[in-house]
């Protein structure tokens, strides 16, 4: 069984930064794919970051490119997004997610089975 706990959110002012952090356990092992999903208020939950769990290689949507950075510890099985510069427009609840089969399609929430129960962004202005 999996499980993933997403932690470090909260209320920052514009053009500050946070740190999220996804713990998982369970079944790791056979993750390929672990992503960053975002949902704000009466919006549809967008991708913002994937990682490849063995390959490290990183994607990123391009609203928060070059202001995200994603970034895995396979020993500890977490991952971590840093946030910097953040935008009124970031706040959202974000989520970690997990998939075991995931295709090029990484940024479609679809591909993901194991979701996190978020953890709440709030930018202000």
């Amino acid at each position: 069984q999996v499980q993933l706990v997403e932690s470090g959110g909260g209320l920052v002012q514009a053009g500050g930064s946070l740190r999220l952090s996804c713990a998982a356990s369970g079944s790791t092992f056979k993750f390929n794919v672990v992503g960053w999903f975002r949902q704000a208020p009466g919006k549809e939950r967008e991708f913002v970051s994937a990682i490849g769990w063995s390959s490290g290689r990183t994607y990123y949507a391009d609203s928060v490119k070059g202001r995200f950075t994603i970034s895995r510890d396979n020993a500890k099985n977490t991952v971590s997004l840093q946030m910097n510069s953040l935008k009124p427009e970031d706040t959202a609840v974000y989520y970690c997610a997990a998939g075991e089969t995931v295709t090029i399609t990484l940024s479609k929430a679809y591909e993901y089975p194991y979701w996190g129960q978020g953890t709440q962004v709030t930018v202000s202005s």
